[in-house]
């Protein structure tokens, strides 16, 4: 036991603790959306687009986290902007964005000989350097994100499931799609200094893929995310106070292994299962939500009579629920029940 509670008694470890748990707690409540939407690649976009805003911030003398919020509202409006042209594709636009941010940032730090800020620590965090500032603004984020996803609970699962049953119960697709961009976007700059903009991701991915493995709704998928994302920073911060390695990395990297560790129990457990003829019908498969979703629209487009049965049933379904619980469990049966696709 020592040896787990005697690095914690020193006050910049403690800090990073607190910080990291906090860090934990956002990316597994945006994190469990990020997964369930497919947006990997813009949380990865977004935590790159910091760099020219940090690094300008830096330069003049301003926080850093300031610079980072310019650089990620930018490099959102103009996502926004670029994507409502009918001929854009959402991929290659995020993709181009991260690419300019990137290099843009690249430039600045390459031309500024008085470049004070350590660029490591930019791009791959300094959890431990977090002051009790920082502390307040990551609890401040975190009770934003958490009134956020309590009002727009019901328009995130919707949408997660099909955005024409949204549009059909009258949640206001679009305006859940710009509130989840911005959380994202939130998460990643409130987070950025504990595991950097490169590693970030890892947070916000690998603990909401490993609870996924276990649960089934999705406020207790997003408790759980939280729970194995503060194990991850513990371990994490264990790891580079004993192995001397650099703390962001070594969370980021533990949380990964925890997604390894998680597919090996469930994989284990569905085959002991298996041999003993027993039903895992209440442990689903991590990625059941975003497949039925994906189904969902592959049918609706390839058969657009389909396509119009099945938004008012879905939409119906949804509706006549009385509770969230209810709510999360219409979407999800209406998507486990539908027959699969055929190329």
């Amino acid at each position: 036991m020592p040896f787990l509670l005697d690095p914690f008694a020193s006050g910049f470890l403690l800090r990073a603790l607190l910080g990291g748990v906090l860090v934990a707690v956002l990316c597994g409540v945006v994190g469990t959306w990020v997964v369930l939407r497919g947006m990997a690649f813009l949380g990865e976009a977004m935590a790159h687009g910091l760099l020219p805003g940090v690094a300008i911030a830096a330069l003049l003398g301003l926080p850093p986290v300031l610079g980072a919020a310019v650089s990620a509202g930018v490099m959102t409006a103009g996502v926004g902007l670029v994507a409502r042209r009918p001929r854009s594709s959402p991929d290659v636009t995020i993709g181009l964005f991260y690419v300019g941010m990137l290099a843009l940032g690249v430039i600045i730090v390459s031309r500024s000989r008085s470049f004070a800020t350590d660029l490591t620590a930019i791009l791959f965090g300094d959890v431990l350097a977090i002051g009790e500032a920082d502390l307040v603004l990551l609890a401040i984020a975190l009770a934003v994100v958490l009134v956020l996803v309590v009002v727009f609970h019901r328009p995130f699962v919707a949408l997660a499931f099909d955005e024409r049953v949204a549009a059909t119960l009258g949640l206001r697709p679009r305006l859940a799609h710009v509130v989840l961009v911005g959380l994202v976007t939130l998460v990643v700059v409130a987070s950025y200094q504990a595991v950097g903009s490169l590693l970030v991701v890892g947070l916000l991915l690998a603990p909401a893929a490993a609870a996924g493995h276990w649960t089934r709704g999705i406020p207790a998928t997003m408790a759980l995310a939280a729970v194995l994302g503060a194990v991850a920073v513990v371990i994490g911060l264990l790891v580079s106070w004993y192995g001397a390695t650099a703390a962001g990395a070594s969370i980021a990297a533990a949380s990964v292994g925890l997604v390894v560790v998680s597919a090996a129990l469930r994989a284990g457990v569905a085959r002991l299962a298996a041999r003993s003829g027993a039903a895992l019908a209440a442990v689903p498969a991590a990625a059941a939500p975003i497949t039925a979703a994906a189904d969902f629209d592959s049918d609706s487009d390839s058969d657009p009579a389909a396509a119009s049965a099945s938004v008012p049933l879905a939409a119906a379904a949804v509706s006549d629920c009385h509770s969230d619980s209810d709510f999360d469990s219409a979407a999800s049966s209406a998507a486990d029940t539908k027959e699969p696709s055929h190329p």
